[in-house]
């Protein structure tokens, strides 16, 4: 999972993906201090590797991770190439989501580059420079396709129509995301590589003093245009974030403890984020290794084998499976196996999140 971290500058973007991170990305008050963007790879925590670990004795334990990218500062303009320019907006088609880092704090101490507090007028600048970008793009789609409609092919034909669609959509001001498509569509449309076609997860920077409530007057307005545009969004504090990413883990929980919190900002961001694109984690477990693996829901068992390396695909035989739950539950494979819960899943299975898997082929 690649997830873009975009916002306009003085939001928190780099303070955020510091603390997630680690990276030590550079942090400044002032526009664009982020040059080149920061890519950190953060482990998906999960409390179920650590149980797996200890009931296996495994010599080591492999979490699913997730790659951040802290892009720099869009202003207005930038799809024209001023602030930082359209060197940026690449680096966000690369990504599989975009997390828009959405101010929702007031102070005197860190400036505003519009001058004052206003979320969706910033979302919306966000997403104009977005969406002018997507349609310079698929103007230079529709020039091709054009060239190629005289030959009569069918998905050159469909391809131009879902093009046009697109643009008119895209001139009237609104995300690829909000344009209502058939399924052929939306697989076609992945091709067309647009950037407000992606997944959006608003992560409304706020103050220490809102996280109890998580809620306040700039949130709201957030969390209401959210619902119409297939997006999502989740309160967290970055300042907090950065403090507690400084503490050990044993710290860390007094520190939430005391702020009311049941986990960091960034477990809710990762958990977001898998919902966001509808992800799912298997595992396979052992003495010689405990390891998560990311898959797309609705995968059958031997996509999911291919995950792991596609001889596994490719010959798969059968997955041994049983649910984590299960397990933990019951207290050992015997009793799983007793239970009538260890199963013998053919192709057709469909992998759940938290299924223990070995899978059995033949190359």
């Amino acid at each position: 999972m690649k997830l873009g971290i975009v916002g306009l500058p003085n939001v928190g973007k780099s303070t955020l993906f510091n603390a997630i991170t680690k990276a030590c990305a550079e942090v400044a008050n002032y526009p664009f201090c982020t040059i080149d963007p920061n890519v950190g790879m953060v482990a998906v925590p999960d409390k179920r590797l650590e149980f797996l670990s200890n009931f296996f004795n495994a010599k080591k334990t492999i979490p699913a991770t997730v790659e951040f990218v802290d892009i720099a500062g869009l202003a207005k303009g930038a799809s024209k190439g001023e602030g930082l320019g359209n060197q940026f907006l690449a680096h966000i088609r690369e990504t599989a989501a975009i997390v828009h880092v959405v101010r929702c704090f007031e102070s005197k101490d860190v400036t505003h580059v519009m001058g004052e507090v206003d979320p969706l007028r910033d979302i919306e600048i966000i997403e104009t420079e977005l969406i002018l970008s997507d349609m310079e793009t698929i103007s230079k789609k529709l020039e091709r396709l054009e060239k190629g409609v005289r030959l009569n092919d069918k998905k050159i034909l469909a391809e131009r129509e879902l093009a046009i669609k697109v643009k008119v959509h895209l001139d009237a001001g609104k995300s690829a995301r909000t344009l209502e498509l058939n399924d052929n569509e939306k697989a076609a449309l992945k091709d067309f590589f647009l950037i407000t076609a992606k997944p959006v997860l608003y992560v409304c920077n706020v103050a220490e003093g809102d996280l109890p409530t998580m809620e306040n007057k700039y949130t709201a307005v957030v969390k209401e245009k959210t619902k119409a545009e297939r997006a999502q969004a989740i309160l967290i504090c970055a300042k907090i974030e950065a403090e507690l990413s400084e503490l050990l883990e044993s710290d860390q929980r007094t520190f939430l403890k005391d702020l009311g919190l049941e986990e960091p900002g960034l477990s809710r961001l990762i958990k977001a984020g898998y919902d966001l694109l509808g992800l799912a984690t298997f595992i396979t477990a052992g003495e010689t290794e405990v390891r998560a693996w990311t898959i797309k829901k609705g995968f059958l068992a031997h996509q999911a084998a291919g995950v792991i390396h596609s001889d596994f695909e490719r010959g798969f035989i059968r997955a041994e499976i049983m649910s984590f739950d299960d397990l933990y539950r019951l207290g050992s494979e015997k009793a799983v196996k007793d239970a009538g819960l260890l199963r013998s899943e053919g192709k057709e299975y469909l992998v759940k999140d938290g299924d223990i898997v070995e899978f059995r082929f033949n190359v």
